[in-house]
């Protein structure tokens, strides 16, 4: 019997040395959302802007290139070169009721144009030729904001199509716009104090005090809070806000060149294009931030997340201009039976075990 019970215990010790091993290294090749990332193979050098997720495709837009100045991708890792409506200078995009917008900085009228699939793409008639650098979708809406233009750096559009100009709460350079808890929240590099602006339905504008006057270049909103990122400031290139009008400065992981941030899996990721191998940082609350290592020393201008991935574009690098982090995860189809868990495969295999251990004695007992 001691024999027996020595036995199973040895073979005990093997099957968890051996379901240890395995699930650590599944562990280690797991990539966690927003702090572990790969570089991913651009199609083309383009000064990729922005990007966006909507309708099972990555979205992104450049303001450099010939006649490929879209690029998509069904999963952030394999990407392929789409035609624009125009070759202008493209600097923002989004996704909202069943559309794909992207604006620009250049072109004679048709500073905006918009696609379905993220495919095709359509121009449509800007309301202003000034240099619209962002366009986000909230409340029905889809807004635009500039960098150029005499009280007007804001255009509105119920459906991406047919714009009107807005008046804007300040002529600052106004980079980036999003929308959170019922609120539209600009920022900008340039103004006196006043570098945020807010508006409950995207036409009607109001300064705020910025938490400093750095230049702010993007915002996102996620688990009850706004965060901006900037490009300059002495440790202080983040600032917070619960509600988008008080806002507070918040001491950022480095004084890298920040370009831009989103949330995503609990997690706020900002990215940037200076520093050294660390042009990632995130935060899981907008105030504690710990720098990441960047998979590429690249200008990275955008982030973006969906179904478990972000994907990060940049403006420099050679053919590396995308990286992600994360597994990207697509529904699954339905399946016969539900895959059992480690657990049940451990139960399962100690089973066996038992069973065979109780046919050896058994065999033993006989001879």
């Amino acid at each position: 019997m001691y024999f027996m019970e020595n036995v199973r215990g040895h073979k005990l010790l093997v099957l968890l040395t051996f379901l240890s091993s395995l699930t650590g290294a599944l562990t280690a090749h797991a990539a966690v959302p927003g702090t572990d990332w790969t570089i991913r193979t651009s199609p083309v050098d383009n000064g990729w802007n922005d990007v966006a997720f909507g309708n099972g495709l990555f979205v992104s837009v450049a303001a450099a290139g010939t006649n490929d100045r879209v690029m998509t991708s069904p999963d952030g890792i394999n990407w392929t070169l789409r035609t624009p409506a125009a070759v202008n200078d493209w600097y923002g995009v989004t996704y909202g009721n069943g559309l794909f917008v992207a604006v620009g900085t250049s072109g004679n009228g048709n500073r905006v144009m918009t696609s379905p699939d993220g495919i095709n793409w359509t121009s449509r008639a800007s309301a202003a030729d000034n240099f619209w650098s962002a366009v986000t979708y909230g409340n029905g809406l889809f807004v635009a904001v500039a960098f150029s233009g005499n009280g007007n750096r804001v255009m509105t559009s119920p459906d991406g199509i047919n714009w009107t100009i807005r008046a804007s709460a300040a002529d600052n350079d106004w980079y980036t716009v999003t929308y959170g808890n019922g609120l539209f929240v600009a920022v900008s590099a340039t103004g006196n104090g006043n570098r945020v602006m807010t508006s409950p339905d995207g036409i009607n504008w109001t300064s705020r005090a910025s938490a400093a006057d750095n230049m702010w270049n993007g915002v996102t909103y996620g688990n009850g809070l706004f965060v901006a990122v900037a490009q300059s400031g002495n440790g202080n290139r983040v600032m917070t806000s619960p509600d988008g009008i008080t806002w507070t400065g918040r001491a950022s992981a480095a004084d890298n060149q920040w370009l831009w941030v989103a949330f995503g899996n609990g997690l706020f990721v900002a990215v940037g294009q200076s520093g050294n191998g660390n042009r990632v940082m995130t935060s899981p609350d907008g105030i504690n931030w710990t720098i990441r290592t960047s998979a590429a020393d690249n200008a990275w201008r955008s982030i973006t997340y969906k179904n478990s991935l972000f994907v990060a574009v940049a403006t420099s690098g050679a053919g590396n201009r995308v990286m992600t982090s994360g597994v990207f995860t697509l529904p699954t189809e339905p399946t016969p039976a539900p895959i059992p868990s480690l657990s049940e495969w451990t139960q399962l295999l100690l089973g066996l075990m038992v069973m065979m251990l109780i046919g050896w004695q058994w065999r033993k007992q006989q001879n």
